[in-house]
């Protein structure tokens, strides 16, 4: 089990928390800066929650991203997301033929 710092301030363990609720690492990020928010040695309540802010953003962006790519028939499959070679590849009637 993970020890819980006691700029936490509570008896649960912040990552077993995280882990449990099947968290991704920004939304994980953005608890354990809400939960830690002022007590933390030489972080002010501030800076704690710009960074859970930024956090949370950043999975905003994600989950936008993730949903632009969703076409009619669902996900589109990850090898076709990122080819950058697709549009040659397409172009060359050797590669359909393998």
């Amino acid at each position: 089990m993970a020890h819980s710092p006691e700029h936490y301030g509570s008896n649960w363990r912040i990552g077993d928390f995280i882990r449990e609720q099947e968290l991704s690492f920004h939304l994980g990020n953005v608890v354990k800066y809400v939960c830690r928010a002022g007590k933390k040695a030489n972080n002010t309540k501030q800076r704690d929650l710009e960074q859970a802010i930024a956090y949370l953003e950043n999975e905003l962006e994600h989950t936008i991203y993730e949903s632009e790519l969703t076409g009619p028939s669902g996900a589109i499959p990850k090898c076709i997301q990122f080819a950058s070679d697709w549009e040659d590849s397409a172009s060359d009637p050797e590669v359909f033929d393998r």
